[in-house]
């Protein structure tokens, strides 16, 4: 298992992409005045510390139950969970500032129906907006200040789509690939995804070479 993942290590972002936005409002910052260290600084975007490891303590609980008593402190550093948060913590960053730049917006409706799509916010299977107004009161955000964020999140994710369009499959990529039909959809699908992050994470490192970061790893060692 742990072989696999290091030798796939690159899968693994996927689940901080369709994850994130899940869990937005438990890593935010406090909605004034942060007064946490600063992990990291984005074209003078400052990440902090407290938000860093809100998102850290998430994904580690993700890991934790999707591989129950398999997911220990070598897995965890297999992985390089640290390192990986914050990375996409500053790719988030990157590619926001790339996407207003290039004049990319989220609609007001994008919005609503992200919200209301959103799992933590519905009872019996539909948005209820008296527990979307008390998740909020529980993590100390104003439906203003999540619905700024969210829109943050979903213009990412929009301009992570744009770039991710541009990948197809070849007949290389399929070679030697056999099992039944949904195995080899899934195989598909995994190629697809991790050819696309691939793509992803060179646009950020282009990108980074004209954007200043900062990152101060000792606060997460």
């Amino acid at each position: 298992m742990l072989q696999f993942m290091h030798k796939h290590a690159k899968f693994f972002y996927i689940f901080f992409f369709l994850v994130i936005i899940s869990f937005i409002f438990f890593y935010v910052g406090p909605i004034d005045n942060n007064q946490s260290p600063v992990v990291a600084e984005v074209g003078g975007e400052k990440i902090a510390l407290d938000e860093y490891w809100r998102l850290y303590d998430r994904f580690k609980k993700y890991y934790e139950d999707m591989y129950k008593d398999k997911f220990d402190r070598k897995m965890e550093e297999q992985l390089n969970l640290k390192q990986r948060v914050l990375d996409t913590l500053v790719a988030d960053r990157v590619l926001r500032m790339k996407a207003e730049e290039l004049g990319l917006r989220v609609s007001d409706r994008e919005l609503q129906e992200a919200i209301m799509n959103e799992p933590a916010f519905k009872r019996d299977g539909v948005f209820n907006r008296d527990v979307y107004l008390q998740t909020l009161r529980m993590n100390r955000l104003t439906p203003g200040y999540y619905e700024a964020m969210m829109r943050q999140e979903l213009l990412t994710a929009k301009i992570r789509a744009l770039i991710g369009e541009s990948v197809v499959l070849t007949d290389q990529d399929l070679m030697g690939l056999k099992g039944d039909e949904s195995f080899f959809e899934g195989i598909k699908a995994a190629i697809l995804k991790d050819k696309q992050q691939k793509l992803i994470d060179s646009y950020v490192e282009t990108l980074k070479k004209t954007i200043r970061v900062r990152v101060n790893t000792d606060l997460i060692s």
